[in-house]
């Protein structure tokens, strides 16, 4: 893999800052931010003077933790515009989830918002090691779902040619990677395996690609489906989070000189880590639910949001901003199978173990009886792979989750592929 350490004089001088200039621009930002949703959020002045808190009563950083949480719930509770801190006319775009489980998260953005937004993504994907005149293959969707036009508008900030290819019609994404030779590949990991795949039934070899980086984010993937692609496609694996409610893609990446953690753009987005059950704040280095308070949006800031994503804090190395751990699962996704703490990273790692499975997987949880019943749906990678392959992964996970499962190793290609999220969990307990 090639070297792509951007050059010390290429950064944005308060990546390199010091802790105490951070900490002041972040004080006066923070301040700002709080006043402005006090001022012209119904919804959050009614929640701080339910809570007895004020804008004005944030001298240090810390006091931050008086504040409430905002909850998803509460975005929806006031759809479409109601988290809104300008009028409607002054937001230029909006997007929004897909409302699956209700209705959608609907956020908005002023010609500001966007800008900002495309400084960040472009920080972001030099830190990944894109470059300006790199072409980049973008493969997340686009439309509602902040992904494709996050990553585009930033790639073109940074100067990069984007190819805008959106998600699905697997064949062409192997097609256009051949013939338009991109730099950089951004899209979901779980995708990225289905295209490799999709190399490897046409005998084309990953590594022959030019290729140099992958960017993947919107969903938790393990170090094992890293040392996948790395090893399939000869590139580097980076990753990328951000949310919607936030910003969208962007709050934070892993530089690839390091890729030791996701540095947080802490100029813009100020994080805590929370005990999921009493809403504590932890010291950085312990392990707890992500919470972030935007700190530069103007047409719909958020405090203290409530990602319920799992990760831990960590002092910064290649940039003096703070790094998050790779999130390894959520605090809702957590599975409880006769009493067990699942994680669905855990058992990815334990298929990822055994070379002869695929790194595509279904975890599906029923109830028929009063007991629960975990099946692991996971393909093999050869259609002659040895018969007790499924014995070997109940063995391990009864070893290293304390968990009986039944694993149900299927024929290659034979679980559904996801042009976006995957949907790994299918619980179909009922819920009353």
């Amino acid at each position: 893999m090639v070297d792509l350490t951007p050059p010390r004089h290429t950064l944005d001088p308060i990546e390199i800052a010091s802790r105490d200039e951070i900490a002041a621009v972040q004080l006066e930002r923070l301040r700002a931010t709080l006043h402005n949703v006090y001022d012209n959020v119904p919804f959050y002045r009614r929640r701080f003077d339910e809570a007895g808190v004020h804008p004005s009563g944030l001298r240090h950083l810390d006091d931050l933790a008086r504040f409430p949480f905002t909850h998803k719930d509460d975005l929806r509770a006031n759809y479409p515009f109601g988290m809104f801190a300008v009028p409607r006319q002054q937001v230029a775009r909006v997007h929004a989830s897909s409302g699956t489980t209700g209705k959608p998260t609907v956020v908005g953005y002023t010609a500001a918002d966007l800008e900002m937004w495309a400084e960040v993504v472009a920080r972001s994907l030099r830190a990944a090691g894109a470059r300006p005149g790199h072409v980049v293959h973008v493969a997340y969707g686009y439309g509602l779902f902040t992904g494709g036009l996050g990553v585009h508008y930033g790639a073109e900030r940074l100067g990069c040619t984007v190819v805008p290819v959106s998600g699905g019609m697997t064949p062409r994404q192997v097609r256009l990677i051949q013939d338009f030779q991109p730099d950089v590949i951004t899209v979901t990991p779980s995708y990225m395996l289905a295209i490799l795949d999709e190399f490897r039934r046409r005998g084309i070899d990953p590594r022959s690609t030019s290729l140099k980086v992958g960017i993947f984010g919107a969903e938790p993937w393990t170090p094992g489906v890293r040392r996948e692609i790395e090893e399939a496609f000869d590139m580097h694996a980076v990753d990328i989070y951000g949310l919607s409610e936030v910003i969208g893609p962007g709050v934070s990446n892993e530089c690839v000189e390091t890729k030791d953690g996701l540095h947080i753009w802490e100029d813009h987005f100020y994080p805590e880590v929370i005990d999921p059950q009493t809403g504590e704040v932890l010291p950085d280095g312990e392990m707890g639910e992500l919470v972030f308070t935007s700190l530069t949006k103007e047409a719909m800031p958020i405090v203290r949001y409530r990602t319920r994503d799992l990760t831990r804090l960590l002092p910064g190395t290649a940039r003096t901003m703070r790094r998050m751990e790779k999130v390894t699962g959520r605090s809702d996704d957590m599975l409880i199978i006769r009493g067990v703490n699942v994680f669905p990273s855990q058992i990815e790692e334990l298929i990822l173990a055994q070379p002869a499975l695929a790194p595509h997987y279904v975890l599906e949880v029923d109830r028929p009886d009063r007991l629960d019943i975990l099946t692991v749906r996971v393909e093999a990678r050869t259609a002659t792979a040895p018969s007790e392959l499924g014995q070997q992964l109940a063995r391990s996970l009864k070893d290293n989750v304390g968990i009986t499962a039944q694993v149900v190793v299927e024929a290659p290609d034979a679980l559904d592929r996801s042009t976006g999220k995957a949907v790994r969990v299918l619980d179909r307990r009922p819920t009353d």
